[in-house]
């Protein structure tokens, strides 16, 4: 009887290993013909039978599964897959299939990377932050990818996600400092990225770049700091947006984003004091900076600073000849002296004379704010800069230019 017993015991474990090697096979012949859906039920049915299998077979089955996940683009399922597969090898010492499994798992990489940017341009912000983040899952050593799927997750105004994305650059000190190789063609003459160093070298060395240089890109901690800011500035929670910068400003006392980060909170707490401070720190740091002037402009004419904020507006221009916003508040700042024309030539009406020549003062002041007009519209037309040119050249009585911009502002608003 016991000799019984133990045949029909080994007969079943002969009939599982069989199970196990035949839906393994299935899963390997349906793979290397692309049939994604039949190697998916071989690996369901072989999966069953997982418990009995030895290390061998497992890392057959893991590897399989990887593959038939990715092929069916579950690219989640697959990243699991690899890393139990890798796991495993680790641990029995065989690396059979983790050499080809990174080069799938690279390719995976590509894929998911290039659907995450294809979710971006398409705003599909929500889908592309997992695609992103699973990206970096995938390759952890490019933390880059947290960083995107921080962005997508607050452009989907999923912003807790986005903080927990943000938090997590923190806490492995991602700064998104990366080298740049550079080198100048002898044949073009042009400086280009050669993207690594080995690369660099070996076209300096082959003769065909010369005057290698290395070049640093500009850190993203400020954005991140400037970013988690603003999200708990939306959430209400200003006094944590205020302590967040604060902090890392004692790390990055320098960092221009920062201090503009900072001088915004207190610019929509409507503390202009300390907006200024921080504007006047910047522009000291930063002397060369034309939105910086354009930002104080803002802030002295809303303190009734006439003459300091054409002044502002007038060194962006200085420095940026093309800067549209600059050149319609400058115009709006000129403008600002017709209310007190206008309030005069109201309590003058009886007065002919008197009212003639407040009209011609108005009128000049609407030729000083001209020409400033004329270059917003040309750098940086709105349906603003037109009405403004509309109603000016109707009143200075340049009929041409007048009807011109009436029609243009018409077809505008329609």
């Amino acid at each position: 009887m016991k000799t019984k017993v133990f045949a029909l015991v080994l007969g079943l474990i002969t009939i599982s290993t069989f199970a196990q090697k035949n839906e393994l096979k299935i899963a390997d012949k349906a793979i290397r013909i692309q049939d994604y859906s039949a190697a998916m039920t071989a690996v369901t049915a072989a999966e069953s039978l997982l418990s009995k299998m030895d290390d061998k077979s497992k890392a057959k089955f893991y590897f399989l599964k990887a593959q038939a996940y990715f092929g069916k683009k579950d690219y989640q399922t697959a990243a699991n897959t690899f890393e139990k597969l890798f796991s495993l090898e680790d641990q029995i010492g065989k690396k059979r299939y983790t050499e080809l499994a990174r080069t799938i798992q690279s390719k995976m990489v590509q894929e998911v990377y290039q659907q995450a940017s294809d979710q971006y341009v398409a705003k599909d912000y929500k889908n592309a932050s997992d695609s992103f983040y699973l990206t970096y899952v995938l390759s952890p050593l490019d933390s880059i990818f947290i960083y995107n799927a921080a962005v997508s997750s607050s452009l989907a105004l999923d912003y807790d996600n986005s903080l927990k994305y943000y938090k997590e650059l923190k806490d492995i000190g991602y700064t998104g400092i990366t080298t740049l190789y550079f080198a100048t063609s002898k044949d073009s003459g042009l400086k280009e990225n050669l993207e690594t160093k080995g690369n660099r070298d070996l076209q300096v060395k082959l003769g065909l770049y010369k005057d290698p240089v290395n070049e640093q890109t500009e850190s993203k901690t400020g954005d991140i700091i400037k970013n988690v800011a603003y999200i708990l500035k939306t959430q209400g929670k200003t006094e944590e947006a205020i302590k967040a910068v604060e902090e890392a400003r004692e790390i990055y006392p320098k960092d221009i984003n920062l201090i503009l980060t900072q001088a915004d909170i207190y610019f929509q707490l409507k503390d202009m004091n300390k907006y200024g401070e921080l504007m006047e720190l910047a522009i000291n740091i930063d002397p060369t900076n034309p939105k910086l002037f354009f930002n104080l402009g803002v802030i002295s004419f809303d303190q009734g600073k006439i003459e300091e904020a054409k002044k502002n507006y007038e060194k962006a221009i200085e420095l940026k000849e093309d800067y549209g916003d600059a050149y319609l508040n400058l115009a709006v700042v000129i403008m600002n002296q017709e209310k007190a024309i206008v309030d005069e030539m109201n309590n003058n009406l009886s007065d002919f004379d008197k009212y003639d020549e407040l009209q011609e003062k108005q009128r000049g002041v609407h030729r000083e704010a001209l020409p400033y007009l004329e270059k917003a519209d040309k750098y940086s037309r709105s349906i603003n800069t037109v009405q403004f040119l509309m109603n000016i050249y109707q009143t200075l009585e340049m009929d041409e230019k007048a009807t011109k911009f009436t029609d243009l502002y018409k077809e505008m608003r329609d």
